[in-house]
């Protein structure tokens, strides 16, 4: 069963304009009434799970949609697994194919890819989660990380799911279940480890501002240094195809303008470590994350689909941005300045997904 009496050019502006709703609605609860409880969370989460799931299977309009159809409906006709490549991703692919339909697969991987934002959310923010869950699905690459970058979209949430929990021996496999989804995990989870190390956030924003010369200076130089580094993993074949692909989000070289999308979570580490004082552990080891996943995209910013390595990155930004509203009283006008981030931040999102469409 899938969600068709949509017609499927309507189907992801609907999400986006339901999105938009919501922002607007919660920006007016902000000012008139401030931080609160939402009784509705729950519902938003499920019906985004069901939304997204239940979507009709299309290539054209949801990327690689139809390239995960076929590799389950190979699996369901009695294929072996060929790859030793995220491993865990294809057997649990395999085993859903012996026990359901396509649609139902795809029902589950949404549910991975979204249920876990909503955990890590109620984990550190307590009766505030729907602020941050907000703010996650506001998140530009959360549509299409869901429709498109399905694997890479559930490995991102188990990251940080695993982040999130309190035991060392969770941490461990939360993101060794996220690599074994999709190996691109190894990236962040080397920031997270350094975060535990080295817990210098001033220093890595210091490192973070050096790659951007870095990368205009070498320019593809990086590119081929990673991509000989000797990793299995046909996704640094990108950073030395160039743009065989006509890929939209490479084509024009150096993207500044995505650049200072990225500073935006940057500033705001450095605005609330820095500027204010914010000291906490967690907020810190999820800042140096952010910092060294997004320094790695800088220096192969040229690459043919360096949105995919942005995306390792990305997918956190939220977190970066909202954690400390979320944890104390910080400035003054909290609850204004809150509203007013989540809807700038997702107007860039409407903006780059509805209106240059």
């Amino acid at each position: 069963m899938s969600i068709d009496f949509i017609p499927l050019e309507y189907y992801t502006p609907i999400f986006f304009y339901t999105i938009l709703l919501v922002v607007l609605f919660t920006f007016l609860e902000l000012l008139t009434k401030g931080i609160l409880k939402i009784k509705y969370g729950l519902l938003l989460v499920f019906a985004i799970v069901l939304y997204m799931g239940l979507r009709p299977i299309s290539g054209f309009y949801f990327g690689d949609t139809s390239t995960y159809a076929q590799i389950f409906e190979r699996y369901q006709n009695g294929f072996a697994i060929t790859t030793t490549k995220d491993v865990v991703f294809h057997y649990f692919t395999m085993f859903c194919s012996t026990i359901m339909g396509v649609h139902s697969f795809f029902l589950i991987c949404a549910f991975i890819y979204v249920f876990p934002l909503y955990l890590v959310s109620k984990k550190w923010f307590k009766q505030y989660w729907f602020y941050a869950f907000l703010l996650l699905v506001a998140s530009f690459s959360f549509w299409a990380g869901g429709v498109n970058g399905v694997r890479n979209s559930m490995a991102g949430s188990l990251f940080l799911l695993g982040i999130s929990r309190d035991k060392r021996l969770f941490q461990f496999l939360w993101i060794l279940m996220a690599i074994s989804f999709h190996k691109s995990m190894l990236l962040p989870t080397m920031g997270f480890v350094l975060a535990q190390f080295y817990n210098k956030p001033k220093h890595m924003i210091i490192f973070w501002l050096l790659c951007i010369p870095l990368s205009l200076i070498a320019g593809e130089s990086w590119e081929v240094f990673f991509a000989n580094l000797g990793f299995e993993d046909d996704r640094l074949s990108y950073l030395t195809q160039g743009n065989v692909n006509d890929d939209k989000f490479s084509s024009t070289g150096f993207r500044w303008d995505f650049l200072l999308y990225s500073s935006c979570a940057v500033y705001a580490g450095w605005y609330f470590i820095v500027k204010k004082g914010f000291n906490d552990k967690i907020y810190n080891w999820l800042f140096i994350t952010y910092l060294v996943a997004n320094a790695f995209w800088i220096l192969v910013i040229r690459a043919n689909f360096s949105n995919r390595f942005a995306y390792l990155s990305w997918f956190m930004m939220a977190l970066v941005i909202v954690y400390p509203f979320l944890k104390e009283r910080i400035i003054k006008q909290q609850s204004m300045k809150l509203g007013l981030i989540i809807v700038i931040y997702f107007a860039f999102t409407f903006f780059m997904n509805v209106i240059l469409k």
